[in-house]
């Protein structure tokens, strides 16, 4: 595959940024307990294969680039609260008290991160990285295939369909649509008749 056919990492993280705030959106107070918790799952999943992501390779590529610039120093430390609520929501249930508050308080957290980053780094990084965007992405994408298989890919998709349930539907009934249509032999799709 050719390199210029990954998107730019930039790009990728603003597209995660766009997945977290879609499941956040999703959550309310009278939602279901069991969709609270997918929702939750989700969200905690995907904001840790994030940090991960831009621990591993945007934040030191970054660096490399902008050595001394001391713009996303505070990245890393909101990274490391993110996980300690993470890890405290994960240790409750939907029927604690507290759940709705911590999960409203992450959120808080994540939506301010996301500003900065879009508002300062991401930008900046377009600049500094003209160059790597797109091998970076790349970088990325066959990282991100490998924390998705530690993680419970079986869980993942579940706490998707939970999450966006009509959508979760939408894109199963398309799927076996096409193994249908792909199943059909083959004297059937070019209209012979038996």
């Amino acid at each position: 595959m050719e390199l210029a056919t990954f998107p730019a990492i930039t790009s990728m993280i603003r597209m995660d940024h766009t997945h977290v705030m879609a499941a956040f959106h999703r959550y309310h107070a009278q939602t279901p307990w069991w969709r609270k918790r997918a929702i939750v799952e989700l969200a905690c999943t995907a904001l840790e294969i994030h940090a991960q992501l831009e621990e591993e390779i945007f934040y030191p590529a970054l660096s490399e680039a902008m050595a001394g610039d001391e713009r996303f120093t505070k990245s890393k430390p909101e990274h490391d609260k993110m996980r300690e609520d993470i890890a405290t929501l994960r240790s409750m249930g939907p029927e604690d008290a507290a759940y709705d508050a911590l999960f409203m308080q992450l959120m808080r957290e994540v939506m301010h991160h996301v500003a900065d980053e879009e508002t300062v780094l991401l930008p900046t990084a377009e600049r500094a990285l003209a160059s790597q965007l797109s091998d970076l992405g790349m970088r990325m994408t066959k990282r991100r295939m490998q924390l998705v298989a530690q993680n419970r890919p079986g869980a993942i998709a579940a706490n998707t369909a939970g999450t966006f349930p009509l959508a979760s539907f939408a894109l199963m009934s398309i799927g076996a649509l096409a193994l249908a249509h792909c199943l059909r032999p083959a004297f059937a799709r070019r209209g012979y008749r038996a």
